[in-house]
């Protein structure tokens, strides 16, 4: 069974519905947990690949969150060996900065609650992003933007006010700004914790949650596709990398 490292950044932002979809295809995640002290690898030998995912912390936010200097060092990593690599949200920033691009405060309010996304060129031969729907629903909560990609990076869906919400960077990266992750019982708490951030763009935590509880059947079924996409680079990448293909061929859809 391919082996996924998953990097969780606080309580509450676990693998959710995504690691249901990966599980579901044939993937062992592990989880580490380093706002609980536990001790991030120093390499991704063991590992068929890499996610890391959001927080309310920024990408740079070290002093707060001491173990990212570690993460981006493990994305350098993922990226120098060609490891099958997804960043969400902060894992998706942090993708952008390590690879060079720049990450900002998001210079137009944050972006939270259902959005579509509208699909870009690039999208079309991406192997994540090819079969998306027009106008796909997706989760946003960050306050935190991509504002330029990294050179080379390959652009697949953004929103009207933040155009780089998916972008791929070679063949095994992908860094994403919205949550895949997320449904209406996690949009609840995460409403419910944030309502004076919320009050302050006329927004209340019940009316977020609707929107997204409206459109989870929708929400299941598009981002269900895209983790058992991402599930099926798992194994002809990691064979190529190093001859093996025991145990890796549940992980291709």
């Amino acid at each position: 069974m391919a082996r996924i490292l998953v990097v969780e950044h606080e309580d509450g932002t676990g693998p959710g519905y995504l690691g249901e979809c990966l599980v579901e295809a044939g993937l062992e995640l592990h989880v580490v947990r380093p706002y609980l002290d536990d001790r991030l690898p120093e390499s991704l030998s063991g590992y068929d690949g890499f996610i890391v995912l959001g927080g309310t912390q920024s990408p740079f936010d070290d002093e707060a969150a001491p173990w990212l200097s570690a993460v981006r060092d493990l994305i350098r990593l993922a990226l120098g060996e060609r490891l099958p690599l997804l960043g969400v949200c902060l894992g998706g920033e942090m993708l952008a900065d390590v690879a060079g691009g720049q990450v900002t405060h998001a210079t137009r309010g944050p972006e939270v609650g259902l959005r579509r996304l509208t699909k870009h060129p690039g999208a079309a031969d991406d192997p994540l992003f090819g079969d998306l729907p027009d106008a796909a629903p997706a989760v946003e909560w960050h306050w935190e933007e991509i504002l330029a990609l990294p050179p080379g990076a390959v652009p697949l869906v953004g929103t009207e006010p933040y155009p780089h919400q998916a972008f791929r960077i070679g063949d095994t990266a992908w860094g994403l700004q919205f949550h895949p992750e997320v449904l209406t019982e996690a949009v609840n708490a995460w409403a419910d914790h944030a309502r004076d951030h919320l009050a302050t763009e006329g927004r209340t935590p019940a009316d977020v949650a609707d929107e997204v509880r409206v459109a989870e059947p929708e929400l299941r079924e598009v981002w269900r596709g895209v983790a058992r996409r991402w599930a099926g680079v798992i194994g002809p990448v990691a064979d190529g990398r190093d001859g093996r293909s025991d145990g890796l061929r549940a992980a291709r859809c």
